[in-house]
Formats: C-alpha cells, sequence, structure tokens
C-alpha cells in the first residue's frame, strides 16, 4: 500500500504562477488578436453589404433570383421595385411583372419565391491614401447629404476634369472617355440570346404578342432556320450573293437602354443605346464563303465582314456607298470548325473578333466623330453570310446606357448634355451602373455636409469622404437548402467574382 505524498508548498506556488502565466499571456494573445482585427478592419478591409439595386447588375441590392419560365434565361429582378402597403413587408411579396431580357416574356415574380439578400463584397480602404482613385473604379464614399451612411457607385469624374454624358456615354474635357476591357466584358447586357427558346411560344406575353424568331430574313435572302434546332442558321448560296438576316425590334427586345432589375413601367421612355454587340459561333463546308454583321449607329451602317479564305473587313456604308475603314490577312479558320465571330461599336470603337485575330477601327472621340447624333433612330443589327455556312449561338448585347433625365420629373442632370461639371480639387463624380434607377450626382440636390457646418458643392464626393475600393463579392446571395428555410446558407461559388475597376491604360 502506497503512502501518501505531501505536495511540496514550493512546488504548488510554482504551478499556480505558471498557470498564471499561461492564462496572461493567453489574453495577450487574444486582445493583440482583437487589436490587429480592429486596425485591418479600420485601416485595411472591410466587409460590406450592398443595400441597394444602383449598381445591378454590377452589384446586387435584395433582389429575386428568376429563370424565365419560358426560355429558361437566369436574371435578377429588386426587391426594391415592389410598391406596397406596410403591412405586407415581409420575407415573401405580393407578385409583380418583369421581363426576360432575352425572349421579352411578362411574367410574375414576388409570390412564392424567397428574397435574396444583397452582394457581400470586400473594400480595400485607405488605398487612397496612397494612390490616386482612377476612372471606373467602384468605390465606397460617405454619401455627403448624409455622411453616417456608405454608398457605393462608379468614379466617373476626377479632380480638374470636365465631366458630360452624352447620349449615355462618359466625356471627359470634350472627349469621349472608353472603358477598359474588363469592365466592358461586365458591363454588356443580353438583348437576345437566340440559345433560349421559349417552350411555349403562342402565349402572347412576349412583348405584347405571341413568340417569332426576331431574325428573319431581308427580302432576296435565303437563309434556312432548322425547324428541329431553331438555334441554327443554315446557308447554301452561292459565294459571291450576299444574304442577310435582320434583327427585327417589333418581334423581339428592342435596343432601349432597359434593366430586367428594374419595374417595367417606365421601359418604353427609355432611349435608344446604339453602342451593341452581335455574336454568333460560324462553321463553313466550303472555304469560299463570307460571315459578317452590320451595326446602325444614327442612321450610318458600319459592316464587319470575314471571307474565310482569309480577310477580315470592316466598312462604312452610308447614302449607298461603302467605304473601307480598316482589314487585315488572316489564316483561314478550316472547313467544319467552329468558330467564334463578334462585332461591336462601342464608345466610339468598331471591334472585328474572329476566333483569335482581332480588328480594330477608332471612329474618333469628339460627340460627332461617330455621325451627327441621331438618338430619335432606332439602331439595327444585321448578320451577312455568303456560300456554304452555319451559324448558331446568335446573341445580342448592349452597352451600360447612363440615362441624362430624372424617370421621375423628366429633368435633365447635372453633368448631362449642355450642362457639363468641372471638378475642382478633391472633388470626384460618380454614377451607378443601374443608371435609371440610381441615386447619384446627377440629381443631389442638397449641399454636402461636413464638420463643423462645412458645406460642400452639389453633386460632388470631396476626397475626405472616400472610404476605399470596391475589390471582391466574397458572398453573393447564397442558396437557401429548401425554400421555406429561413437563412441562405448554401454558397454560390460561381459568383464568386472581383469587381474591376479603372486603369491607367484606358484608351
Amino acid at each position: 500500500m502506497g503512502k501518501y505524498k505531501e505536495e511540496n508548498p514550493k512546488d504548488a506556488a510554482r504551478k499556480t504562477r505558471n498557470r498564471a502565466a499561461d492564462v496572461a499571456n493567453t489574453l495577450e494573445w487574444l486582445i493583440t488578436a482583437f487589436a490587429l482585427a480592429f486596425v485591418f478592419r479600420a485601416f485595411v478591409m472591410e466587409a460590406f453589404r450592398i443595400p441597394t439595386g444602383s449598381m445591378a447588375d454590377t452589384l446586387l441590392g435584395a433582389h429575386y433570383r428568376l429563370r424565365c419560365t419560358q426560355c429558361g434565361y437566369e436574371y435578377y429582378y429588386g426587391e426594391s421595385n415592389y410598391k406596397r402597403p406596410q403591412e405586407q413587408q415581409g420575407r415573401f411579396r405580393r407578385r409583380e411583372l418583369s421581363r426576360c431580357p432575352s425572349c421579352g416574356y411578362f411574367q410574375q415574380v414576388g409570390g412564392p419565391e424567397p428574397v435574396s439578400s444583397g452582394d457581400r463584397i470586400l473594400v480595400l480602404k485607405c488605398i487612397y491614401q496612397f494612390v490616386e482613385p482612377e476612372q471606373w473604379d467602384v468605390i465606397v464614399f460617405k454619401n455627403p447629404l448624409d455622411p453616417t451612411e456608405n454608398y457605393i457607385k462608379r468614379l466617373v469624374g476626377r479632380p480638374g476634369e470636365t465631366v458630360e454624358i452624352i447620349d449615355g456615354d462618359i466625356y471627359i474635357d470634350g472627349l469621349i472617355s472608353r472603358k477598359p476591357a474588363k469592365v466592358q466584358n461586365e458591363l454588356w447586357m443580353p438583348i437576345f440570346d437566340n440559345d433560349y427558346q421559349p417552350a411555349r411560344p403562342e402565349d402572347p406575353r412576349f412583348n405584347g404578342h405571341t413568340w417569332q424568331e426576331p431574325f428573319k430574313n431581308v427580302p432576296g435572302s435565303n437563309w434556312v432556320i432548322d425547324e428541329e434546332n431553331p438555334i441554327i442558321f443554315r446557308l447554301d448560296e452561292p459565294a459571291g450573293r450576299t444574304n442577310w438576316l435582320i434583327y427585327d425590334t417589333s418581334l423581339g427586345n428592342d435596343f432601349r437602354a432597359t434593366y430586367a432589375y428594374d419595374e417595367i413601367n417606365d421601359f418604353r421612355y427609355m432611349p435608344y443605346c446604339s453602342d451593341l454587340m452581335v455574336r454568333f459561333w460560324v462553321s463553313c463546308d466550303e472555304m469560299n464563303g463570307q460571315a459578317g454583321a452590320a451595326l446602325s449607329k444614327y442612321g450610318i451602317e458600319y459592316k464587319a465582314t470575314v471571307d474565310l479564305t482569309g480577310q477580315m473587313t470592316i466598312s462604312r456604308v452610308s447614302d449607298g456607298s461603302e467605304q473601307t475603314l480598316a482589314d487585315k490577312t488572316i489564316t483561314p479558320a478550316g472547313t467544319g470548325k467552329l468558330t467564334e465571330l463578334k462585332f461591336s461599336n462601342v464608345d466610339h470603337v468598331l471591334t472585328l473578333a474572329f476566333g483569335g485575330d482581332k480588328l480594330s477601327y477608332d471612329l474618333g472621340r469628339e460627340p460627332n466623330d461617330a455621325g451627327p447624333r441621331r438618338t430619335d433612330i432606332e439602331p439595327e443589327v444585321k448578320i451577312l453570310g455568303a456560300g456554304n455556312i452555319t451559324i448558331s449561338h446568335t446573341a445580342i448585347f448592349r452597352d451600360l446606357y447612363y440615362t441624362s433625365r430624372s424617370p421621375n420629373s423628366n429633368k435633365a442632370g447635372r453633368a448631362t448634355e449642355g450642362n457639363p461639371l468641372t471638378l475642382e480639387a478633391d472633388q470626384f463624380f460618380v454614377l451607378g451602373d443601374n443608371s435609371p434607377r440610381s441615386e447619384d450626382g446627377r440629381w443631389w440636390s442638397s449641399p454636402g455636409k461636413g464638420n463643423n457646418g462645412k458645406i460642400y458643392p452639389e453633386g460632388i464626393v470631396p476626397r475626405n469622404y472616400l472610404v476605399g475600393k470596391a475589390l471582391l463579392v466574397y458572398w453573393p446571395a447564397g442558396f437557401r437548402p429548401f425554400i421555406s428555410f429561413p437563412l441562405a446558407l448554401v454558397p454560390n461559388v460561381g459568383e464568386i467574382r472581383f469587381i474591376y475597376g479603372g486603369s491607367k491604360h484606358n484608351d
């Protein structure tokens, strides 16, 4: 039987001191970790949630995630569009109408569909203490009218610049300002995608009528739409004879600056957007054909042609005469091979891309360099072909369009055509990507509020109100495990994305 050994008092005291030291060390590390976290949040990076739809579809506020019940196209509709009595406010809303941005089908939304929360983003703070903000950055700043609120918009004007919105584009010091390629790619919005075919075309709610293929032959052309596979257009004609398809806006969505995210009541009042892109894939059975497209702006037609024997051409057609603007010899694509063709007219630059080859032409940067502005003329989109060719995956997109008039009062806003805004030192001008529904520098009607009674000019963001640059959507609106579940806990990994902004090489 062992004897009980009494612990030495010195050992017990030593253990007590060690435990106290361990607790103190742990508390010290916890305090240090919290301090570093607070410092990181205050000076390096902070998470924000998008509260409204003023930057849609780049960044989403509370919204419905929709899929067209006819063609299956996925799009978003802002929860804030609802006009509802106070007692109806809850997670489910009464049903409203939205319009599919591809097939134009009017469908109801807001009944059993759950509301998705706004995107959550990471903002790089204090970056503007070390580098100058660049045009097209997406920035977080304190609302000049209420500095306790944080706003998020796109930066379009910087100190010393004169900003003017002309036909939806941004002009700086009288010259059009072109968006960097990554920004432009994020801002293209669908008008029509032929891959999404309606399931019930006899329904009369496609822009107020039944569905018909909006691409149709011009008189004398012989394109054939495959009845069993209508996403394919075929042509079997002599190589020297050009055949045209034209997009008919009386059948499909038109070219007005509408947003599927917004309510539809104002769609018919929106201006035309003539900065467009058409895209399709081409294959040929013989190397003697042609494929291409034409886009019109202000009544002037710009034509892009790819001769499948190895030539790219961009030309201007006006008053019945055609003028070659740019051409390039390329390697033939080869028979039986699908090759992507894209033609765009955006920010006064024509760009034809065919496979890995690209051809561009600069129309000039002054307001009338693309022709005398005629905003009352609807643009046109046409597809051309010759020989034995097949095209598929046809789609039309439009550029972001900054509106000049308030949807509520129809008054011209600040920095609009004929009313330019010149920014002074430490002044910035911001706009929302969802231009018709953005409360931004165009419409602020009161001076900005500063400390100790200081005021700032209407419409501007002062430098000391800049919070940081939006960097990443780290948590897009997630998915619910099932519709009645209250939280969207399943991450939407496919929508995690960088937020592209300015570049020092915008030309």
